[in-house]
């Protein structure tokens, strides 16, 4: 639908096939913001996301813009992840049947995020059913906060998108920028963090002998302290990727012992393995140990300075120990 707009918007048009009516408003996402990294990375998590949930189900998800739109997929999504049995019929086939299945699926899923107000909400049947891109996006993404908080979104991902409105004098248009997932930080916090200099940033910034110099004494911290529970580490970045040794090591530390079934000891997906540094990381900022701006994400796909910056904290606190 988006590509049918053309590249250019400043002689807007309504797309052939784009069903708006007079006095109805609709955003569309401009083309060049559909080859964004972010918005693609976004997707990925997405699907992934959604795969995992529904696993059991032997559903599987290739396209958002595809699969979601006839109900069964979020019809799943709501069952599996608010416990509650929709009484609607399980594959819908024709049209007529899909609106009426979305429409009993997105009153459940509007409820159970809170969103009364139509005009608040973003997303709705008729949206959901033609495949609109962007209200599919702010609805999952609504969906993850509500019932999986802890799952690492990419952040700060928005698009260019046109906003379109059919009236008695014609098309009027205004381009604007939509936010679909929240920024990490403010500018200002980020130009205050640039200005002090991370230390770690810092450090990676120096010549391989040294950061080699400062990751060997993090690494025979780390195994001075998991030593005793008959670990060894020699590869900071991918040992760490899955949260289970940096539980185990914070245990250690700060003295306590985090239940086994509050983690995934053995956990073989990128889900699981978000949640356990998450959960790492929400232990450390408890202390106050300033680990807030780090993304669970960035440790889980083993971004070196994301490790090192977590380790460091704990370091500076328990090196005398």
């Amino acid at each position: 639908m988006e590509q049918d707009l053309g590249v250019c918007f400043d002689q807007p048009r309504v797309p052939d096939d784009l069903d708006i009516m007079k006095g109805e408003k609709r955003t569309i996402i401009q083309p060049s913001s559909l080859r964004d990294p972010k918005l693609e990375k976004l997707k990925e998590v997405l699907i992934s996301w959604i795969n995992t949930t529904l696993k059991p189900q032997h559903i599987v998800v290739q396209s958002l813009e595809e699969d979601i739109y006839d109900g069964l997929v979020l019809h799943h999504l709501y069952s599996q992840l608010a416990g509650i049995h929709l009484s609607v019929e399980e594959i819908a086939v024709t049209t007529t049947a899909q609106m009426r299945k979305l429409e009993v699926v997105i009153e459940a899923l509007n409820k159970s995020l809170g969103m009364q107000d139509q005009e608040a909400q973003k997303w709705s049947v008729k949206l959901i059913h033609t495949r609109d891109l962007l209200a599919t996006l702010h609805l999952l993404v609504s969906i993850v906060k509500r019932f999986q908080p802890d799952l690492a979104l990419p952040s700060g991902v928005s698009v260019e998108v046109v906003l379109l409105e059919v009236n008695k004098s014609g098309i009027k248009t205004d381009k604007q920028i939509e936010h679909i997932t929240e920024p990490s930080e403010s500018a200002e916090e980020s130009s205050d963090k640039k200005r002090k200099g991370d230390p770690i940033d810092e450090l990676l910034k120096l010549d391989g002998q040294k950061v080699s110099t400062v990751k060997q004494a993090i690494l025979h911290f780390v195994n001075r302290n998991v030593a005793p529970l008959g670990l060894q580490v020699t590869d900071i970045e991918k040992q760490f990727a899955d949260g289970v040794i940096l539980l185990l090591l914070l245990g250690q530390l700060e003295g306590y012992f985090v239940p086994l079934c509050d983690f995934n000891l053995t956990p073989t997906t990128s889900t699981e393995m978000t949640h356990n540094v998450k959960l790492a990381l929400d232990l450390l900022n408890e202390r106050e140990l300033l680990v807030s701006d780090i993304d669970p994400q960035d440790i889980v796909t083993e971004d070196l300075a994301a490790t090192l910056k977590v380790l460091y904290a704990l370091f500076k606190k328990h090196k005398n120990k």
